[in-house]
């Protein structure tokens, strides 16, 4: 018995082998240095680009922000009950006649100046900047060559990647794009549900309409199932519950769509040439259904680079790597930090609001995000903050003001953030210990509940310099570093408050540096203590 288990086994592994090697044949790839395969990744070196940048802007922005109603409503709308399945019913009509294909035709951007909001964002101090390609919605907001449902032939008949490009390049800011569409196989199940009561009782939802089903509608000639990918596809029994349907899927997705959502990535990839790519995956996109497909998709990006640049200069960002992998990519983590200095950079995700643009949220202020980059930024991470984007291409006035207060604090404290690397400790006082379980992805949620008190600091540094953040301004004016001594500083030191004129006193202690500050604060915000003469 055990010599046949032992068989089978080798059997498996020899079909998946086998099964491989055929898909590898299929990938178109580039040439170069970097093969398929996690090992030949591992030579991956992070771009000082990306390391010195430290914060950038993400426009999380397509057709989902036509109904302004949050986030996933291309796929909530589908679900009975829902607060968005309500909307869509008032707003536009039943599922089964006016479905997410129809909301895609509604969405304009008729006001979508990208020169205008790329000024905004380099004024708040992103120097990057990213923007959502296609969503879990699965339409492509370039000229695809491989999805006929894009932004080209439908909604606002524009291309606004290129547009976002552009005005990236002439701002001179570095580009990005995001993927999401790996997963919309099984994120349009519910497409193919129906109501279980009410008047519309047992009529299906139009996720299993076809080209033919078309003759005389808007979308004559286009086929819904590229946009919805069902078939008629069987469906997760847990297709009402997102989390369980993933561990407990229906029917694999077919080899088809597999190679349609590879060669769409390489398409925008080659198109636009973006320096970063964001998959918003686990490990690589499709590595659920076969590794093949992201490996191969993390050499083409990289060697492409190469090719374009003479050395590698491309970030990939996907999520939930093991300590190998993160040798490979950028580790993100969505609205999370990590608790300690990392040996590797990784990237932090999050956004002032929801995802998609949602009329009357509560927004986190400027001082919640700058909090959040100074924690970040001193365990060797990056910042990308998303500012939902109206259905009209226009953010309000209240993210204006948020953006504003941003730029302001990194206008005078800019040098403790850019091009800093982390110190031997991220920071001291209170919060440090802080023992806040993990939020619902896993990570240690990024924004602080509990106020920082004015012993808490987040450390970075830039050669020789130390910068220690304070997070709140005490007000008696007197801070005491304790993790400062004189084993690690030079004898002949200088201690100055970003932002201010003043000279200041202080002195080493037992204690730790101890300082007086001035009486007029630089900014509400936080504040920057530089200290020039740190041993190496």
């Amino acid at each position: 018995m055990k010599n046949k288990s032992y068989l089978t086994k080798l059997f498996l592994l020899m079909l998946m082998s086998i099964v491989s090697d055929i898909q590898s044949q299929e990938l178109e790839i580039n040439q170069g240095p970097f093969k398929p395969s996690w090992e030949s990744l591992k030579s991956y070196q992070t771009p000082e680009w990306f390391r010195d940048a430290k914060f950038g802007i993400w426009a999380h922005w397509g057709p989902q922000c036509e109904p302004e109603a949050g986030d996933w409503y291309g796929r909530n709308l589908y679900i009975e009950g829902h607060q968005q399945n309500k909307i869509h019913n008032e707003k536009y009509g039943h599922p089964s006649e006016f479905g997410f294909k129809d909301v895609i035709n509604q969405w304009k951007a008729n006001k979508f100046n990208p020169q205008e909001l790329l000024t905004l964002y380099k004024n708040a101090g992103a120097k990057y900047f990213v923007a959502m390609a296609n969503h879990h919605d699965n339409f492509d907001l370039w000229n695809s060559k491989y999805q006929p449902w894009n932004v080209l032939n439908m909604g606002p008949k524009r291309n606004i990647i290129q547009d976002w490009d552009n005005a990236t390049k002439k701002v001179g800011l570095r580009f990005g794009v995001s993927i999401h569409a790996s997963s919309a196989w099984s994120w349009y199940e519910v497409a193919q549900l129906s109501d279980k009561s009410g008047p519309k009782a047992g009529i299906t939802y139009d996720g299993n309409l076809t080209k033919a089903d078309g003759k005389g509608k808007w979308w004559e000639g286009y086929d819904p199932q590229d946009l919805y990918a069902q078939y008629r596809h069987k469906i997760s029994p847990d297709v009402l519950n997102r989390r369980l349907a993933w561990s407990n899927p229906g029917d694999a997705p077919s080899k088809e769509y597999l190679l349609k959502f590879y060669n769409r990535v390489r398409d925008v990839v080659q198109q636009h040439q973006p320096d970063l790519v964001y998959f918003d995956d686990s490990h690589l996109p499709l590595n659920h259904e076969s590794p093949t497909y992201g490996l191969h998709l993390a050499a083409d990006i990289y060697n492409g680079n190469i090719k374009r640049n003479g050395k590698n200069e491309a970030v990939i960002n996907t999520k939930s790597l093991t300590e190998e992998e993160k040798k490979c990519l950028i580790n993100d983590l969505e609205v999370g930090t990590e608790r300690n200095i990392t040996a590797v950079p990784w990237q932090s995700d999050a956004c002032i609001g929801s995802w998609h643009y949602k009329k009357d949220v509560k927004y986190k202020d400027a001082k919640s995000v700058i909090h959040a980059l100074a924690d970040v930024v001193s365990k060797n991470g990056n910042l990308l903050l998303s500012v939902p984007i109206r259905a009209d291409g226009t953010i309000d006035e209240d993210e204006k003001e948020i953006l504003k207060g941003i730029g302001e604090w990194l206008a005078i404290n800019g040098e403790a953030i850019y091009n800093t690397r982390p110190w031997t400790v991220y920071g001291e006082g209170p919060s440090i210990a802080d023992k806040t379980p993990n939020n619902s992805k896993g990570n240690m949620p990024l924004y602080r509940k509990a106020p920082y008190t004015p012993a808490d600091f987040r450390f970075t540094r830039n050669k020789n310099v130390l910068y220690a953040i304070g997070m709140a301004w005490p007000e008696d004016h007197k801070i005491i570093i304790s993790s400062i001594s004189d084993k690690l500083i030079k004898d002949k030191f200088k201690v100055s408050l970003l932002g201010s004129q003043e000279n200041l006193k202080y002195k080493l202690t037992a204690a730790g540096l101890e300082i007086s500050l001035p009486v007029q604060k630089p900014n509400v915000i936080a504040y920057a203590i530089k200290i020039d003469g740190l041993l190496n």
